[in-house]
């Protein structure tokens, strides 16, 4: 019998996926689901860019194009990161892909070898150790805990570290606690990361979804620019997800490298997308202020909700656009609650523990539903949570 390759059995997939499919069996039966299981943005890119990318494909811009992404929209990447992260990064140091997980791909492919160990953050977004086993790598997590309002211990990153160490995966703000990680944090990794010479992908697609302060990426700091992958795309900050539309912002070296991989795979991103993604950078109307200013004011009602439910304890996140409930004082395990409330009370959320061990007491929703469905979720669960009440008060 012939075999499929080994690798495909080290993959996982998404938990938020597998309750998607659920709750939408459920709304055939005819049931109301309140979806808050995605990572999805209930907005659209604003009108600018729909006429850009419909302008786009009249024009003919259907063609093969540049491996490595257009130029004018490299440029416009390293403008905007000048603009609102105050990085200063070369057109030549930008690769363009089709979604920001195939821009993850291509620079774990490009910097992970057989044999090697990888450092990510549990619980983070699941295709981290996931796609380093299938690369014939080790994926090693240090921990984000509650007491430490889940930023990362770097004592115990230290102690992780080890001859067969390569990388180290984080993201900032954080899927799915919404952390953002200290300047003393990012400081620590850093000089941990040029003291044992390891790569860092810092997965940026949250930064512009920040409640407060301005963002610090890790490559501006001291030395940083020359051993760190920046991951970003336009799926949140744009929303922007079907786009399929993504980046890596890299040294030039690392940038060949992933081109060669581009060359070998996909050839190019699509480039009516392209020409739309750099009126999205431009943000004319200021669409992305507006959109981070409703997840701001969904944020506080929705956690708030969440704090008066028996048994539920959420901390307020500082970025991204989910709440992180810890529900272990419900007596019941996460995965229990998830049910109960997508099957009895139809509000659809993910069990913690598919973003990681650390993950096992917590539940996450997406902040992606307009306030008045937040406010009927929150009034549905309080309902539902009569089932464990009673262990709540004992």
């Amino acid at each position: 019998m012939r075999h499929i390759a080994s690798r495909v059995s080290q993959l996982t997939g998404e938990g938020a996926l597998a309750v998607y499919v659920r709750a939408k069996e459920l709304e055939r039966q005819g049931r109301s689901i309140i979806h808050l299981e995605l990572g999805e943005p209930d907005f659209h890119p604003a009108a600018p860019v729909v006429d850009a990318v419909r302008a786009a494909a009249a024009a003919g811009r259907d063609r093969y194009c540049s491996t490595r992404g257009v130029p004018a929209l490299r440029e416009a990447v390293a403008e905007y990161l000048g603009r609102t992260r105050r990085l200063t990064v070369t057109p030549q140091e930008v690769l363009v892909a089709p979604g920001c997980k195939m821009a993850l791909a291509l620079a774990m492919m490009a910097l992970i070898e057989p044999g090697d160990e990888v450092l990510y953050p549990d619980p983070s977004f699941p295709i981290y150790p996931s796609f380093t086993r299938g690369l014939g790598a080790t994926p090693v997590p240090f921990h984000l805990i509650e007491k430490n309002r889940f930023q990362p211990d770097l004592a115990e990153i230290a102690g992780k570290i080890t001859p067969k160490t390569r990388v180290l995966i984080f993201n900032s703000p954080n899927n799915p606690t919404g952390t953002v990680y200290s300047d003393a944090t990012l400081a620590g990794i850093a000089e941990l990361a040029a003291q044992h010479d390891l790569w860092i992908i810092a997965d940026e697609i949250y930064a512009r979804i920040l409640f407060a302060g301005d963002y610090r990426s890790i490559r501006s700091l001291p030395g940083m620019a020359e051993r760190t992958v920046i991951i970003d795309g336009f799926s949140k900050s744009f929303a922007m997800t079907g786009w399929r539309l993504g980046y890596a912002v890299a040294p030039v070296a690392v940038v060949d490298a992933l081109d060669m991989l581009v060359l070998n795979t996909f050839t190019c991103a699509a480039e009516f997308t392209q020409v739309a993604a750099i009126e999205a950078l431009r943000d004319a109307t200021n669409a992305v202020d507006a959109m981070v200013a409703e997840y701001r004011k969904r944020r506080d009602l929705f956690v708030a909700g969440l704090n008066r439910i028996p048994g539920f304890r959420c901390l307020v996140p500082d970025g991204a656009f989910y709440a992180w409930v810890n529900v272990a004082d419900t007596g019941l395990a996460a995965e229990q609650v998830a049910a109960l409330l997508l099957e009895e009370a139809g509000v659809a959320g993910i069990a913690g523990a598919a973003f990681g061990a650390e993950g096992r007491n917590f539940l996450r929703f997406s902040l992606v539903s307009a306030r008045n469905l937040l406010e009927e979720a929150l009034e549905r669960i309080e309902r539902v949570s009569a089932r464990w009440r009673a262990a709540v008060s004992r």
